[in-house]
């Protein structure tokens, strides 16, 4: 065994439980969040249970908004593991793994001495942990999209056209995660790398015919079954989803233009000290030769060069595209994270040496981030935490910052990424496992915090608790979320008053607290009979029955 075989060996123990620590540790921890994770898995659990791996449906009727990768790779975790909450945010985690390793190997490849740093800096980035933990297409979508500009570069540098097949490989099954958002944002970036260069054959020599072949090989047979099953999925699909969602705010997400400027500074904490800089210099080369062009001056650069404009174009052109779009999520400029985890590597790897302004900084970002975590459960809940806690939040942020910077000042620029990561894993650890719930007596539950304030599976839980286990249920004036969520923990269809009228049988309602003047007025005659609440999502559970 070499010298460099056994050091991949000692990355690859590094690395391992670095992952399960980011992405897989406390999947169960909290209850799907949000409208899309329990969408998404009651989805995939009726395409299971019909056995159906063309049309995904949603309480029977073909939802449209996505295509089908996160469903199949859902089935397919289902199928192994069985139908629960955290199952579903298994392929997110895997696709999140899977992409750290080849970051690992292809800065082994391309930039040897910064593969490790490169692979923990993508591992540890705020947006990696959040969207790798999570069941939805961004990171489904983000990872062969990623995947796809790796191996373009690696065909780019060796001219070897099994890289080239593979990028048109991955670009379709990004296209199979999100649609055509993958390869559009290939074109864009490879087209702007070819202009930078001055050489319009990078691009051309990039449209490859079987690459098409491959690509269409991949997409096509989905895509034409869906649109002969559902005759309306293109409508739906790329006139309402896609380009409406682009042009208009259809869909209520509306943000200023400059909104993924902060998006991206928290997405790639707590790197985003030295990810600033990394990405300041390479446009200021980048403006260089761009002047050089402009001036038909010959500028002398070297391939990590032409790397770093590389990477620079991969991030800046997403966050560009999306900003530009009517319709804005954070998980919109995933794809840009791992470049810009790559750069900030590179950086470091030049560098040497940290600046001692920079390193205290980030010093003090590793500890705010320690101590953030601290006073997450007071912010759910919607309480003014005590001046003890603030004094304890404090002496952390303060010890861990200490900590960082004399780490780093004594054994040098090598311990970085290790005491960096640290306070992120003690953070995510003290989240999904430690966080305690203040005024426990006014909250007597025994689970998460986020559980407890963003999910349903608390509010069923809590419902469960009532006796209203099997009994049919209804929503009314309660978010999204709530709506989706007991879709899936309850396995059926939630009717909402608001939009498909008060059921006719016996049943339960969950409702926004404060509502049962407008449940009484909307129910009668029937008879209305509060169950109980539960404060800490602002829901009161009513009966709602035919007998007087």
């Amino acid at each position: 065994m070499t010298s460099r075989t056994r050091l991949l060996g000692l990355q690859f123990f590094v690395v391992a439980p670095v992952c399960f620590l980011m992405f897989f540790f406390g999947l169960g921890s909290f209850g799907l969040v949000g409208a899309d994770e329990p969408r998404y898995a009651q989805i995939a659990r009726e395409m299971l249970a019909r056995h159906d791996w063309i049309v995904p449906t949603l309480n029977g009727h073909p939802w449209l908004e996505k295509p089908v990768l996160l469903y199949w790779r859902e089935m397919f975790s289902y199928s192994i593991l069985g139908v629960h909450d955290w199952v579903a945010r298994v392929p997110a985690a895997v696709h999140a793994t899977v992409l750290v390793i080849v970051i690992l190997f292809f800065m082994r490849r391309f930039r040897p001495g910064s593969e490790l740093d490169a692979a923990l800096i993508t591992a540890s980035c705020a947006a990696m942990i959040g969207f790798g933990r999570a069941a939805s297409t961004d990171m489904i979508l983000s990872v062969p999209f990623c995947m796809a500009m790796l191996a373009w570069w690696v065909w780019h540098e060796t001219a070897r056209k099994f890289w080239l097949g593979a990028f048109y490989l991955m670009l379709g099954v990004g296209a199979l995660a999100k649609g055509p958002i993958s390869p559009a944002l290939a074109v864009l970036i490879v087209g702007a790398y070819a202009w930078l260069r001055r050489d319009r054959q990078i691009f051309w020599r990039s449209v490859w015919l079987p690459g098409f072949g491959i690509f269409f090989i991949v997409v096509l047979p989905w895509y034409v079954a869906v649109q002969i099953k559902v005759p309306e999925f293109f409508r739906v699909f790329f006139l309402q989803h896609n380009l409406e969602r682009f042009s208009t705010n259809l869909y209520q997400h509306s943000q200023p233009f400059w909104y993924y400027i902060p998006v991206f500074v928290i997405a790639m904490l707590p790197w985003t000290v030295f990810t600033l800089p990394a990405l300041g210099n390479a446009l200021r080369r980048g403006w260089a030769i761009f002047r050089a062009r402009r001036e038909e001056n010959v500028i002398d650069a070297t391939p990590e060069d032409w790397l770093v404009q590389f990477l620079m174009l991969w991030i800046l052109i997403p966050v560009i595209f999306f900003s530009i779009s009517k319709s804005k999520l954070p998980g919109y400029i995933l794809p840009a994270i791992p470049p810009a985890a790559l750069l900030t590597a590179t950086y470091l790897h030049r560098s040497k040496k940290v600046n001692r302004i920079m390193l205290m900084l980030h010093s003090l970002v590793c500890g705010t981030l320690l101590g953030a975590a601290m006073v997450v459960p007071w912010f759910m809940l919607k309480l003014h935490a005590p001046r003890s806690v603030w004094t304890a939040v404090a002496i952390v942020t303060g010890i861990t910052a200490v900590s960082v910077l004399l780490a780093v000042r004594t054994r040098g620029i090598r311990m970085l990424h290790f005491v960096t990561l640290l306070p992120v894993v003690l953070g995510l650890v003290f989240l999904l496992r430690f966080a305690a719930i203040p005024e426990r007596n006014a909250y007597p539950f025994h689970g998460s915090i986020i559980d407890l304030t963003q999910s349903a599976r608390s509010v069923n839980t809590e419902l469960n608790k009532l006796g209203a286990g099997s009994k049919p249920l209804a929503v009314f004036n309660v978010r999204r979320e709530v709506e989706y969520g007991l879709n899936f923990y309850r396995d059926q269809p939630i009717p909402r008053y608001e939009r498909d009228g008060v059921p006719a049988g016996d049943h339960v309602l969950v409702a926004k607290a404060g509502s049962a003047a407008a449940i009484q007025a909307l129910a009668e005659p029937r008879k209305v009979t509060p169950l109980g609440n539960f404060e800490p999502q602002h829901l009161e559970f009513f009966e709602v029955s035919n007998s007087k």
